[in-house]
This record gives structure tokens, C-alpha cells and sequence, in this order.
């Protein structure tokens, strides 16, 4: 099953210049669901994943779905002011503007070990700040996961020092 042919394009997607990569037609897709669960999850069975930090909003569909493969915890990575408990911030830069991500500065206990998922790696601007936030709280940094990975916008290289898995590259 090649994942590619539920992942559809969206010109001009959130603006103009953008080709935004849908996931929802794999969403919907029971079969290609759990074939991506499957694909996202067979390089960690060995690792002993603490938690799954899940980035807002597309990283939390798949990362609730492994941190329960794994028998870890769920840990979510929010906008600004979404998150009820006292957090931590950081800031980066996106390839249409820039944003802030916060988590709870309970979320992670040093030198417990980390998952970071989310659905794309792009720039690599968003999974930078969220390895920032998860080794400000002393986590250690076994994986940073990803549904796919846009290649032609050199993103692994603001995390080169991580592992990186991506279940579909273009």
C-alpha cells in the first residue's frame, strides 16, 4: 500500500505559494490508517518510549494512536494559551510566518525517554522548538517521528543531531 495516494495536495493552502499536504483521505482510510500507524511505530519497538510528545493539532492524531502501540503516555504540544497548567514557550519560524508552541513544565521528567511526533516535516522550524521544549524539561530525545517529510525544504537539518523517521518523503 503506498500512503502517498492518501496524502493529497492543496494549492494555495493556508496562502498563496503554499501546497499544502492533506492527511484527511488517510484519516478516513481504516486500512491506511493502520497501515501508517504500523510503518510510523516499527522503528521504536526496541527504544522503551516513556511518552509521545504530540504536536497541535495533526501530531496528535497519530501520537495518541502510538504512544497506545507503545504503552507510553500522550504528552500534547500546544498553541499559546490552549494548555490549562502553568508551561513553557518557544517560538520559531514557519515557511509562511511565525508561531509559539507551549507544554506543561510537568509534562516531562529528566532523562525520561521521548518520541516527538508530528504529521510533516517541513523547514523544520516546529519540531526545532518542540525538541527545545521537551530538552529544557530534561527529557532525552529518542526519535522524532513524522508522517511525512517534504525532503526539498531541508528541515532535518535544524534537528541533523536527531534520529528521524518519516513513513513517506518527497
Amino acid at each position: 500500500m503506498s500512503l502517498q495516494n492518501y496524502i493529497r495536495d492543496i494549492q494555495g493552502f493556508p496562502k498563496e505559494g503554499i501546497l499544502f499536504k492533506d492527511i484527511t483521505p488517510l484519516l478516513i482510510d481504516p486500512l491506511a490508517s493502520q497501515e501508517c500507524l504500523k510503518l510510523l511505530v516499527s522503528t521504536l519497538k526496541d527504544k522503551k518510549i516513556n511518552k509521545v510528545v504530540g504536536v497541535e493539532s495533526r501530531g496528535f492524531f497519530f501520537g495518541t494512536l502510538i504512544a497506545q502501540d507503545l504503552n507510553a503516555r500522550f504528552v500534547p504540544v500546544r498553541k499559546p494559551n490552549k494548555l490549562p497548567f502553568e508551561t513553557i514557550s518557544a517560538t520559531y519560524d514557519l515557511e509562511y510566518g511565525t508561531d509559539t508552541l507551549e507544554i506543561h513544565i510537568d509534562a516531562i521528567q529528566k532523562g525520561e525517554r521521548i518520541l516527538i511526533h508530528d504529521d510533516v516535516l517541513a523547514t523544520g522550524g516546529t519540531i526545532k522548538a518542540v525538541c527545545e521544549l521537551v530538552e529544557r524539561l530534561g527529557g532525552e530525545i529518542v526519535q522524532c517521528n513524522f508522517i511525512m517529510e517534504l525532503s526539498f525544504l531541508n528541515g532535518r537539518e535544524k534537528i541533523k543531531d536527531q534520529e528521524i523517521f518519516a513513513a513517506v518523503t518527497y
